[in-house]
């Protein structure tokens, strides 16, 4: 990940990359308390369900993509807590470059994040509720339900693809 994050830093990425970057290591609280700051996403992003998202161990994946992209100015889906909701977003496209919208079935659901890279069978993800965190992950290219590029009035250059080599453990069950 560290090869990653100093291409990340070396570049002028994508505005929710960068917004999702000031949000990387916010962390559940294990128990019953909560991350106030997740919590508190839900009321930043004025969803309906606000009232219903009042404790972290409830999934959030789709609430971080929510506050990055309202961050970003960009427009929520609806139903954004839903991770395959966020298939919706932007534009579909069908290869991936920095920034996009990297929307995944896993069983039980689904699961939403950023792209910041890939290699020959997995892509690097940027996102939240990965091991209790926002953090950068490694998913199987396999599990790809959709893409979906932000909509841009100028693309910015380092919407392109970043190549690596396979490190870290694989996810398969985002959490």
């Amino acid at each position: 990940m560290k090869e990653i994050l100093n291409t990340l830093k070396s570049i002028q990425p994508p505005r929710m990359i960068r917004e999702a970057l000031a949000l990387l290591g916010t962390t559940e609280i294990p128990g019953s308390k909560s991350n106030q700051v997740v919590v508190n996403w839900a009321k930043e992003t004025n969803i309906k369900d606000d009232d219903w998202y009042n404790n972290d161990s409830i999934p959030w994946c789709g609430l971080f993509m929510a506050v990055v992209a309202q961050r970003a100015e960009k427009e929520i889906p609806k139903l954004p807590l839903s991770a395959l909701s966020w298939a919706n977003f932007g534009n579909k496209v069908s290869d991936a470059m920095l920034g996009d919208v990297l929307v995944f079935k896993r069983k039980g659901g689904g699961h939403v994040g950023l792209y910041v890279g890939e290699t020959k069978t997995s892509y690097y993800v940027l996102g939240g509720n990965q091991s209790d965190k926002v953090s950068i992950t490694r998913i199987l290219k396999d599990r790809l339900f959709s893409i979906n590029r932000p909509t841009y009035n100028i693309m910015p250059e380092s919407v392109k693809k970043y190549i690596y080599t396979d490190r870290g453990v694989l996810s398969n069950n985002e959490q």
